[in-house]
């Protein structure tokens, strides 16, 4: 649920014994005026609102002007505004249409029509029958029967069956439990507003980033979050944008436990984190996969920003030689922590520096000892993923010039994988031309962008993958003509010209 989270609502019901009425056109209880008005008001046909009077139930039609608030699986309207859960609140009571049949008939006839009984999850589909213990009242949907009058299609199925196609009224008092999380906070919540903007599962943590209209209901919303969603037993709320240093963000703890250490699961690998100290984010599954499977096992992935491990953790399970880095120390200690997890804490080598300094240090020392090695037969391919959207492309820079000498084999040049958010009407553009800028070099023909996803209107986050090129990668020694004893460093223009030249 964009991959945006969507909401998953958990339903339970119960039904109480209620007044059970015979068919529309038997039931004489309804006031003459609520007839009249039923023929100019533009009623919706099978919703109905039961108005209690002198012990004596109405059936009143609801008009178009109501809908809003009295629908027939809306809560009760004066549930508007409520800022502290009162489950009690929610009771409503509705009228539904049933049929009467026998009970050993029931199951048959469910099959016949399960398109026209009642579907919703939660509620019971047949009840009893106060005034006959031999029969059943199968609980018809409302929105199927209008007018409480069946179809020619049903009716020909209960002749059929041998069931009189008579259709009686029912009233079902529908309570919290029968309500799904959207349809309670719909009701509570100003009309016309958003309800809520969805929220992320990290293990029995549920992440929500509210809007400011949101706020004041910002306990309720939590505690009808962790009453409809099984497993969910906290809830929390960014209260401010993540830290760019350490990827983490202030948030508040709007209902149940206040434990934020927790255990995830994506891609088969397992990682346990404490959610107030690291960044995790479960949109990016799908993102860590793809990198994944363009490993193949030998080759060696850098991974310069790698929280608590998403793509350094499968790559070392996949046989990759992983040298992973994060600055924040509590990534770190979370990463050494599931690397031992998922028992490949000997084939990881874990740092924890800034990453340019992990660049210019175990990146630039590994790459200056094995790719002068490589051969062209050698298939092994040098990946490193820089996943740091808000910052990672200006860190391109150190790439010009890392290393000293020329390529064995252009084949191994490394390929880099950027992340990067970008608000430009042409992201891809946006983000290759930022790119290029740190880089000093155009890439056009030499890259690839990836939409990753839709952070917020209006922002994308995106990869741009690429080789770096070789007069980028490299600085070539030269000796000076005039001191032939010396020696100096040829810039990449000098390593283009002697190119040209020979």
């Amino acid at each position: 649920f964009s991959s945006r989270t969507l909401w998953r609502f958990g339903y339970s019901a119960r039904l109480l014994k209620t007044n059970h009425f015979r068919t529309a056109a038997s039931n004489t209880s309804f006031p003459a005026v609520w007839m009249l008005l039923a023929q100019y008001s533009g009623r919706i046909p099978g919703l109905f609102v039961v108005v209690k009077k002198k012990n004596t139930f109405f059936t009143m039609p609801e008009t178009v002007e109501d809908k809003a608030s009295l629908e027939l699986y809306s809560p009760h309207p004066e549930v508007r505004g409520m800022t502290l859960l009162n489950r009690e609140a929610f009771k409503r009571t509705v009228v539904v249409p049933v049929l009467k049949v026998k009970k050993e008939i029931v199951n048959t006839l469910l099959k016949s029509l399960k398109h026209t009984v009642l579907q919703r999850p939660g509620l019971k589909r047949v009840v009893e029958d106060p005034e006959d213990e031999d029969s059943r009242l199968v609980i018809l949907d409302p929105h199927k029967i209008p007018e409480f009058s069946l179809g020619e299609s049903e009716q020909e199925v209960l002749k059929q069956l041998n069931v009189r196609p008579e259709v009686s009224k029912y009233n079902l008092e529908l309570t919290y439990e029968n309500f799904k999380s959207e349809e309670i906070l719909r009701a509570v919540l100003p009309e016309g507003q958003e309800v809520t903007s969805g929220f992320s599962r990290v293990g029995h943590i549920a992440h929500l980033n509210l809007r400011d209209h949101q706020l004041p209901y910002r306990h309720l919303i939590g505690q009808v979050i962790i009453d409809k969603n099984p497993g969910i037993t906290c809830v929390v709320n960014k209260t401010n944008i993540i830290d760019s240093t350490y990827r983490n963000f202030q948030m508040e703890v709007l209902a149940g436990e206040s434990k934020l250490v927790t255990k995830v699961k994506e891609n088969n690998v397992v990682y346990e984190l404490d959610f107030s100290k690291v960044y995790w984010n479960p949109r990016l599954s799908t993102e860590h996969g793809r990198i994944i499977e363009l490993l193949k096992p030998g080759d060696v992935l850098f991974d310069v920003f790698a929280g608590i491990g998403p793509f350094a953790i499968p790559a070392a399970k996949k046989k990759c030689h992983v040298f992973a880095n994060d600055l924040n120390p509590e990534s770190y200690n979370w990463l050494l922590h599931n690397c031992k997890l998922n028992k490949v804490d000997n084939k990881i080598k874990v740092f924890n520096m800034d990453g340019r300094d992990f660049l210019l240090g175990p990146v630039r020392e590994e790459l200056s000892k094995e790719l002068p090695l490589l051969k062209e037969e050698q298939k092994t391919s040098f990946h490193i993923v820089m996943n740091l959207p808000a910052l990672a492309i200006e860190f391109l820079d150190v790439f010009r010039h890392l290393l000293v000498g020329e390529p064995c084999s252009t084949a191994g040049l490394p390929m880099v994988h950027c992340y990067g958010f970008s608000k430009h009407d042409d992201p891809s553009k946006d983000i290759q031309e930022r790119a290029e800028a740190s880089l000093g070099t155009s890439l056009d023909g030499r890259c690839s962008t990836y939409l990753v996803r839709n952070v917020a209107p209006n922002k994308e986050m995106l990869c741009i993958s690429f080789q770096i090129p070789a007069d980028v990668l490299y600085r070539r020694p030269c000796p000076d003509e005039a001191t032939p004893a010396s020696k100096r460093l040829c810039t990449s223009k000098d390593f283009s010209e002697e190119k040209l030249l020979s």
